[in-house]
């Protein structure tokens, strides 16, 4: 494949986390919004729901699990930096390289193949939450389970390929500015 290719495939599959993590960030604000209500409804009014209730944890796990491939495409992961830091931009490179083959798609696979057969089960029960009234989209959110680990894979095969082309001098390192 050609560099220019690869640097096109790059920058889509980023193109891709990036639409993903600013739309499942306007998720925070709806959680904000429901938490709200929700302290409204209950010491204004006396009211209160639990499908309300169970709505705030679905959106936490929705940006927490489908926002992590942004995080990580704008490298908000825990790094333990000691030796990184000092380590010259090719050096950086095969570093994450390696780490995003030997590390993150491996994982990822793990999570997946792993969680199948839960989410699969689910879906085929349209498995619903456990309270009388709460939210019976339990399936939906296990959902994430999956959805996770291929938003995190598409990410890390961009850092894969971004890597390799600053390894064979085809495009320069990105400088920690941005």
């Amino acid at each position: 494949m050609s560099t220019n290719r690869l640097y096109r495939l790059v920058t889509r599959l980023d193109n891709f986390s990036e639409m993903t993590g600013r739309g499942i960030a306007w998720l925070t604000l709806a959680m904000v919004l429901v938490t709200f209500g929700i302290v409204v409804f209950r010491y204004v009014f006396s009211l209160g729901w639990i499908w309300l209730q169970e709505s705030v944890s679905y959106l936490h796990a929705f940006v927490f699990m489908l926002g992590a491939a942004y995080t990580f495409k704008h490298d908000g992961h825990v790094r333990v930096d000691i030796f990184y830091r000092n380590y010259t931009p090719r050096q950086r490179a095969l570093v994450e390289l390696l780490g995003n083959l030997l590390l993150v798609l491996p994982v990822c696979v793990f999570i997946f193949f792993n969680s199948w057969d839960n989410v699969l089960h689910s879906w085929i029960r349209l498995e619903g939450s456990e309270e009388t009234d709460g939210l019976d989209l339990v399936y939906v959110l296990k959902t994430c389970m999956l959805l996770m680990p291929l938003l995190v894979s598409l990410q890390g095969i961009a850092n894969i390929l971004r890597n390799f082309l600053i390894l064979r001098g085809d495009i320069e390192p990105e400088t920690p500015d941005g």
